[in-house]
């Protein structure tokens, strides 16, 4: 027999911005804590007031409710910030997950802290942290990227920043770019092996697990639907091999001329430029 879940806090929430993690899609992954301040706040700052909605109503909540976003954050602050002064107990939530974690907030918490507010964190689901459970790859160390810029210059760019980064590297991705992203990060990481995670926790949840250079080839991938979250593996200590500098090279060859592609792979693998330039003529020459 499982054992009861705890009772309801019957100690007064205590005044101050609370930062509350919110389910990512399954509901029952609000934890007793998140609900007992969702119970007894005065005021819940919503990033979409009807998604909140519904998770309120699911656990038989009725709540004064207040949008807060990126849009009207500037416009918005004073008066919460006022209502902290005056001893106010407010509950952030974002649409889903933690908030600050791409999603607005970093602002609001800034400045509750600056007037001498109490901020106090209310941890629960994360789409970063269960993308990194579920994807086989190391967590000792990693670097969270959010969002990559929507277009191929901008992003690759940023991944070519990445490169050096000896940890795991996580993104979130939507599905119609996710392909594209895919593509750059073979460019630029090399055929690292990496994991698509999609609908974590929901009823579709999936898990495709390979080197890049596979996941960019599986049609599955060409433009999936809900929320994606990217994990890529940490870059390799060892010296690239010869395959693995062909590999790149062939790819970037159907994009770039032999001295650019060379460039590209000899700053993704750190290889000699000067023998991947070589390297590149000649298969140049025998496709």
């Amino acid at each position: 027999m499982s054992p009861a879940p705890p009772p309801p806090s019957d100690a007064p929430l205590e005044p101050g911005l609370y930062v509350v993690s919110t389910p990512i899609g399954n509901l029952r992954d609000l934890t007793f804590r998140a609900l007992d301040v969702l119970t007894a706040c005065d005021l819940v700052l919503a990033e979409d007031t009807r998604v909140t909605s519904k998770l309120l109503t699911a656990y038989g909540l009725s709540k004064k409710m207040q949008r807060y976003d990126d849009h009207i954050g500037e416009q918005a602050r004073p008066a919460i910030l006022k209502r902290l002064a005056e001893g106010g107990r407010i509950a952030l939530v974002s649409d889903a997950g933690t908030p600050l974690v791409s999603d607005p907030g970093y602002r609001l918490v800034q400045a509750a802290l600056e007037q001498g507010a109490a901020v106090i964190p209310i941890p629960g689901a994360s789409a970063l942290l269960g993308a990194l459970a579920g994807a086989g790859l190391p967590t000792d160390r990693f670097l969270f990227a959010g969002f990559p810029p929507p277009k191929s210059g901008p992003r690759r760019a940023q991944f070519e920043e990445l490169t050096s980064v000896r940890a795991s590297l996580v993104f979130y991705e939507t599905g119609p770019r996710l392909r594209d992203s895919l593509t750059d990060m073979l460019a630029v990481f090399g055929a690292r092996e990496a994991a698509v995670c999609r609908e974590l926790t929901k009823k579709f949840e999936t898990f495709v697990r390979g080197p890049l250079d596979a996941l960019v080839a599986d049609p599955a991938l060409e433009a999936p639907r809900g929320e994606i979250v990217v994990v890529v593996a940490p870059g390799r200590e060892e010296a690239a091999s010869e395959a693995d500098a062909d590999r790149a090279l062939t790819e970037a060859l159907s994009r770039l001329s032999p001295g650019d592609a060379a460039g590209e792979v000899a700053k993704a693998l750190g290889l000699p430029r000067r023998a991947l330039y070589k390297r590149a003529l000649a298969l140049r020459n025998d496709g």
